[in-house]
C-alpha cells in the first residue's frame, strides 16, 4: 500500500471566457435539438462533482499496478523501469493474443516442456528476481499461455538458482480440449457465422476471469502464473484481493476492468501509437503505464517520473476504445461493463503526468465464458520483394502474376491443385486505401508483398521457390526479397463460442501441489439482447458554412481488432465539434471509406455513442480478410485502419478553427 500522490488538479477540460460561452452554446443548442446531446450538455456539468471525487481519491489509500508488457515480445525496458522507478504493489505482464496462442501451441507440439513465454522467465523476471522479493512487489502473468505448469517449474529453478524463495501459483482450467468430445455432443456453435465446431481442433481456451487470480493471491502467492484469461483479470485481481470487493460489486467490477483495459497494452497509453505521435517525446525511454487505484474504483493513469512518453486526456481516450465493441456493453467473464459515462480529468502531479479515471459503471455477466479455438485450414507463405526504377508498381504487379501462373501451370502438371487464395499488394501506391490512393500509379520504387494459401504444403515449397529466379527471368529492378526464400507455415484459423461458466473446472496451485478447486460464487446473472445499442444516426440541426476539414484536425483515432472484426475509435478534439462529427462519420459513411476491405454479407459497420470522452467507436465486421491468424493481408489486424481515416474530409461546416486552436493549446 502506498499514499496516493500529492497533487493538484488543473482542469484542461473546463473552457474560459467567451471560448467557454461558445462552446456552451453550441452543446446547449446541439441539446435542445436532440435527446442524445442532453447527456453530453450534462456532463459538462459535471465538473465540480468529479472535483469532489478527486478530492475523496487524494485522501484514501491506493495501490499501485504496472503493466511491463503488452504483448510477447515487448521492450525489455519496461520491467526494470518499472520494477525500480514505479513504486509498485503489483506488476502484471499481458503476453496473450490469438496469434500469441497459435505460435505457442506450435512450439509445445515441437516441445513437450515449451508453450509458455520464455522472455517472462529469462528476460522479465531472471535479472530482476531479488530486487522483486526485496520489494515485495507481487507479480501476475498470463505467460503461462498453453502450458502455464511449464513456465511456473521454469520460473522455480530461476528461483532456486538465486537462493529467492516466492510462492508461485498456476491457475488452470482455461483448456478445453480435454473435453472435446463431450463439446461435439453440445452441438457447439461459432458466435459470428453460426458454423459447427471443426472436425480437427488444434486448442480450445477459456477466456477466465479475475476470481481464481484473486483467491490464489489470498491463499498467500507472490507469483499468480495463467494460461488464458481476459487481459484486464491481470489488474481486476489485484484489486479485488485488496480490498475485499466482492464479485457482486459490479461497479467497481468494471472500474478495476477498465484500469487494466487501459494499461494492459503497455505503452500505448503512455503515448504510444498516439494520433499526434510527433507531439510525443523520447521513445528511447517511453515511459511504461502504472494505475493508482483506491478502494472507491477512481484511479489514476500515470508512469514513473522522468521517463518519456505522454499521459494525457487524449492518450487515454484512445485507449479506452481500443479493441471495443459496443461501450455499453463489454462482455467480461465478471461484469459487464458500461463505459460510456466515463470521465478523464487531466493532473499535475509531482511525479508528472496523470490522468484521474472514474464513471464506469457495471451490470452482471452473462453466465457464459468465451472460448477461442483454432484448427488447421491448410498453409500460407508470403513473398515480400523491393522493386525500383520508372514503373515500379507495373513491374511488381507483372511480376507477382507470371509467378502465380508459373506455379499454376506446374500444379495442374502435377495434380496439386490451384492456391485457395492469392493477395497481392504494392506497396508505395496506396495499396490499403483502394480507389483512394492518391498515387495509384505508384512511384518509382515499390514493394510486392504477394500472400498465398494452399491446403498442400508441397505445393507452396514449390511457389517459395520460384520467387528468386523472377530476379533474372522476370522484370528489371528486382533489388532485393526481404528475409530471403519465403517460409510456409500451417495456417490456424480462429473458432469462438460460448460456455457456461459453470460446466469450468478451475484449480489453484502453489509450489507444485494442488491447493484447491476454485469455486464460482453464486452472483446474479443476466441475459442481454444482441445489438441493441447502436446509437440512432439521428441528423442534427446543426450551423453550416464553407469549410472543410481533414479528420486529423478535428479528432483523434485509434483502431483495433478481434478476430476478423476491427474498430476505430474517434474522439473530439473539443467537445464542441463532436455534433458535427457526428454528422459526417455516420456508419454508412465509414462503410462507403472502407468498402475495398470488406468481405461477407452481413451489415458491416456500426456505430456507438461514448458521450463521457466525446467520442465515437466504429465497428468494422467481416474488414480483416480472416483476422490477425489467417489474413493474407499485410495489416492483418487493422492496426492502420484509424489513421487511414484521418483523412476523412468533414465539409459545409463553419469556422472551427477557435476550438481546434483552444484544444491544441489545452
Amino acid at each position: 500500500m502506498t499514499e496516493t500522490l500529492h497533487v493538484t488538479m488543473r482542469m484542461r477540460g473546463v473552457i474560459s471566457g467567451r471560448a467557454k460561452f461558445r462552446m456552451a452554446s453550441v452543446i446547449h443548442r446541439a441539446a435542445r435539438q436532440n435527446q442524445l446531446y442532453r447527456r453530453v450538455y450534462r456532463l459538462s456539468c459535471c465538473l465540480a462533482y468529479n472535483r469532489k471525487q478527486y478530492s475523496q481519491f487524494m485522501t484514501g489509500k491506493t495501490i499501485r499496478i504496472g503493466c511491463a508488457s503488452g504483448f510477447w515480445g515487448d521492450s525489455t525496458i519496461a520491467a526494470p523501469q518499472l520494477i525500480h522507478r514505479g513504486k509498485l504493489d503489483f506488476l502484471v505482464f499481458d503476453y496473450l493474443s490469438e496469434i500469441t496462442m497459435s505460435l505457442l501451441i506450435a512450439a509445445k507440439n515441437k516441445q513437450e516442456d515449451m508453450g509458455y513465454a520464455p522472455d517472462f522467465v529469462q528476460i522479465a523476471m531472471a535479472p530482476s528476481i531479488k530486487d522483486i522479493k526485496e520489494k515485495g512487489i507481487k507479480v501476475i502473468s498470463n505467460a503461462g499461455g498453453v502450458n502455464p505448469q511449464g513456465c511456473a517449474r521454469a520460473l522455480h529453478k530461476v528461483c532456486a538458482d538465486n537462493n529467492v524463495d516466492l510462492n508461485i501459483a498456476v491457475v488452470t482450467g482455461d483448456d478445453l480440449i480435454p473435453e472435446l468430445e463431450q463439446l461435439r455432443s453440445m452441438d457447439i456453435r461459432e458466435v459470428d457465422s453460426d458454423k459447427p465446431l471443426p472436425k480437427h481442433v488444434h486448442s480450445m481456451n477459456a477466456y477466465l476471469g479475475a476470481g481464481p487470480i484473486a483467491k490464489a493471491l489470498d491463499l498467500g502467492a507472490d507469483v499468480v502464473i495463467t494460461g488464458r484469461c481476459v487481459d484486464s483479470a491481470l489488474v481486476l485481481a489485484p484489486l479485488i484481493h485488496t480490498y475485499g470487493w466482492t464479485l457482486e460489486d459490479f461497479n467497481h467490477l468494471a472500474a478495476g476492468s477498465l484500469a487494466g483495459h487501459l494499461i494492459e497494452c503497455g505503452a500505448q497509453v503512455t503515448g504510444g501509437i498516439f494520433t499526434d505521435w510527433h507531439k510525443v517525446h523520447d521513445w528511447d525511454h517511453i515511459g511504461f503505464p502504472i494505475v493508482e487505484c483506491s478502494s472507491d474504483g477512481g484511479f489514476l493513469v500515470t508512469k514513473p517520473k522522468g521517463t518519456g512518453g505522454l499521459v494525457s486526456k487524449a492518450t487515454v481516450s484512445e485507449q479506452l476504445l481500443y479493441e471495443l465493441g459496443d461501450p455499453a456493453r463489454y462482455f467480461l467473464p465478471d461484469v459487464c461493463c458500461d463505459f460510456t459515462g466515463v470521465t478523464l480529468e487531466q493532473i499535475d502531479g509531482s511525479e508528472g503526468q496523470a490522468v484521474y479515471v472514474s464513471g464506469a459503471k457495471g451490470n452482471p455477466p452473462t453466465g457464459e465464458y468465451k472460448v477461442s479455438a483454432t484448427y488447421a485450414d491448410g498453409f500460407r507463405s508470403t513473398a515480400v520483394a523491393c522493386v525500383g526504377g520508372p514503373r515500379s508498381k507495373a513491374k511488381a504487379t507483372k511480376t507477382a502474376e507470371e509467378i502465380i501462373k508459373r506455379c499454376q501451370r506446374i500444379y495442374k502438371q502435377l495434380g496439386l491443385g490451384d492456391f485457395t487464395a492469392v493477395h497481392l499488394e504494392v506497396l508505395g501506391s496506396e495499396h490499403i486505401y483502394g480507389p483512394m490512393s492518391q498515387r495509384p500509379e505508384g512511384g518509382r520504387d515499390a514493394v510486392m508483398w504477394l500472400a498465398v494459401h494452399h491446403k498442400n504444403r508441397k505445393a507452396l515449397e514449390f511457389f517459395a521457390k520460384e520467387i528468386a529466379p523472377a530476379g533474372t527471368g522476370m522484370a528489371p529492378g528486382l533489388t532485393g526479397i526481404v528475409g530471403g526464400r519465403p517460409r510456409v507455415t500451417p495456417v490456424l484459423k480462429l473458432f469462438s463460442f460460448l460456455y457456461p461458466r459453470d460446466k469450468l473446472k478451475v484449480d489453484i496451485n502453489m509450489n507444485g501441489n494442488h491447493i484447491e478447486e476454485y469455486k464460482f460464487p453464486s452472483i446474479p446473472m443476466a441475459d442481454y439482447p444482441v445489438n441493441t445499442n447502436h446509437e440512432e444516426e439521428t441528423v442534427l440541426d446543426l450551423p453550416k458554412g464553407g469549410h472543410s476539414y481533414r479528420l486529423e484536425d478535428l479528432a483523434y483515432t485509434r483502431s483495433g481488432d478481434k478476430g476478423d472484426t476491427a474498430n476505430i475509435g474517434v474522439i473530439a478534439r473539443h467537445p464542441a465539434v463532436l455534433p458535427y462529427l457526428k454528422n459526417a462519420l455516420t456508419s454508412q459513411a465509414v462503410e462507403q471509406y472502407f468498402h475495398h476491405l470488406f468481405t461477407g454479407n452481413q451489415r458491416k459497420v456500426q456505430r456507438y455513442n461514448v458521450p463521457g470522452i466525446h467520442g465515437m467507436n466504429f465497428v468494422l465486421h467481416q474488414s480483416l480478410g480472416g483476422g490477425g491468424i489467417a489474413s493474407l493481408r499485410s495489416d492483418p489486424q487493422g492496426k492502420a485502419y484509424g489513421q487511414m481515416l484521418l483523412d476523412f474530409e468533414v465539409s459545409g461546416v463553419p469556422d472551427l478553427s477557435s476550438y481546434i486552436n483552444e484544444a491544441s493549446n489545452s
